[in-house]
C-alpha cells in the first residue's frame, strides 16, 4: 500500500531546508564588535567613576566629621577659657569685696561711736584703687575724657552746655566714666559737651 503524500511536503521544502544559512556581512560583524568593545569600555569607565565618586563621598563625609569634631573642641576650649578668665577675675575681686565688708562694718561701728566719716572715705578710696588695679591687670583702660574733644567712638553725649571759652564739642562734664578692654569699648563715657565756642582745632 502506497503511503499517503503529505500535501505540505514538497521537494522545494526539502530544498529550502537543505540550503546553507545566508552568510553575515563581515563589515557588519566588525562594526558590531567595535560597538561591543566601546560599550565594554564605557561600562568599565562608568564603574570606575562610580567607585571614585564613592571614595570621594566617603572622604568628604570623613572630613566633615573631623571638622565638626574640631569645631566642637574649639567651642569647648573657648568656653573653658572664658570660664577660667571669669574665675580669675572673681578670685582677684574677692579680696576687694572683703575690704568693702570690713569698711561697712567699721562705718557702722564708727557711727555708733559718733566718729567722723573720714575713715570710711579713705577705705572706699582704697577699695576703688584695688579694683582699678585688677582692671589694669586684665587690660582694662579707663575713659575719663574731661576737657578732651568729643569722640563718638569713646563717648556718649547726654547733653550740651553753652560755653564760649572752650572749643565747640569739648567735654565739660563726665557723668559716668567709660572703659575699654582689648581695644573694644566695653562702656562709653557719658559726657556733657560744650556748644557756642570756637571751632575745634583740626589736626
Amino acid at each position: 500500500m502506497t503511503p499517503k503524500r503529505d500535501p505540505f511536503d514538497s521537494p522545494r521544502r526539502h530544498e529550502r531546508a537543505a540550503e546553507p544559512p545566508t552568510s553575515i556581512d563581515p563589515e557588519l560583524v566588525e562594526d558590531l564588535g567595535a560597538q561591543l568593545e566601546v560599550e565594554r569600555d564605557l561600562t568599565a569607565d562608568l564603574d570606575a567613576a562610580r567607585e571614585e565618586a564613592s571614595r570621594n563621598l566617603a572622604a568628604a563625609q570623613r572630613w566633615q566629621a573631623e571638622f565638626e569634631n574640631y569645631r566642637k573642641r574649639q567651642e569647648r576650649d573657648l568656653a573653658e577659657m572664658r570660664s577660667r578668665a571669669g574665675e580669675r577675675i572673681v578670685s582677684e575681686l574677692l579680696p576687694v569685696l572683703d575690704d568693702l565688708d570690713r569698711a561697712i562694718d567699721h562705718t557702722v561701728a564708727s557711727m555708733a561711736e559718733g566718729a567722723e566719716l573720714e575713715h570710711l572715705l579713705k577705705g572706699v578710696e582704697m577699695v576703688r584703687t584695688r579694683i582699678l588695679g585688677v582692671f589694669e591687670k586684665e587690660g582694662v583702660t579707663l575713659i575719663d575724657p574731661f576737657g578732651a574733644q568729643f569722640d563718638p567712638n569713646l563717648h556718649q553725649a547726654v547733653g550740651q552746655r553753652e560755653d564760649v571759652e572752650v572749643p565747640d564739642h569739648t567735654v565739660v562734664e563726665v557723668y559716668q566714666k567709660g572703659y575699654v578692654l582689648g581695644g573694644r569699648v566695653v562702656r562709653p563715657a557719658m559726657v556733657l559737651i560744650s556748644t557756642g565756642g570756637p571751632a575745634p582745632a583740626t589736626e
